[in-house]
């Protein structure tokens, strides 16, 4: 089993981060660190140049989580998936058989979740596993 972490180097990103690392320790697990890379359109040169941008920004986010989990004795793995984050988060649970996914949230109202669909707020509704939405402090 594994521990899916969702991380954006948000705020609420890095709180979850600290959680998901002390889960993965007291369950002994890898952490599995997720960056949901979909940039809006899909065809020509804007399109292709804003996502690999979005995956830049992805591998950069993910390499600070990386040296933070490593450093506290965390084994990791590193996705960086073309779909939008509600969607990496559930694949890559399923795939990694995900004891919980763990997400930062960003102090918004539950119905401005719902009305604009945020990633905490489907996994919710969607996910087959346990979700820890952790908030962020302000």
């Amino acid at each position: 089993m594994s521990v899916v972490l969702g991380y954006d180097d948000s705020a609420g990103a890095e709180r979850a981060l600290r959680v998901a690392i002390d889960s993965a320790l007291a369950h002994a697990e890898p952490l599995v660190l997720v960056y949901g890379a979909a940039a809006p359109g899909g065809v020509g040169e804007e399109y292709r140049s804003h996502h690999e941008a979005l995956r830049q920004v992805g591998r950069t986010a993910l390499r600070r989580a990386t040296e933070a989990a490593e450093a506290a004795g965390v084994a990791t793995t590193v996705e960086i998936l073309d779909d939008k984050p509600a969607a990496a988060l559930l694949d890559a649970a399923a795939r990694h058989r995900a004891r919980l996914i763990v997400v930062g949230t960003w102090g918004e109202s539950p119905l401005r979740g719902a009305l604009l669909g945020s990633t905490p707020h489907k996994l919710l509704h969607l996910s087959t596993v346990p979700v820890l939405c952790v908030p962020t402090v302000r």
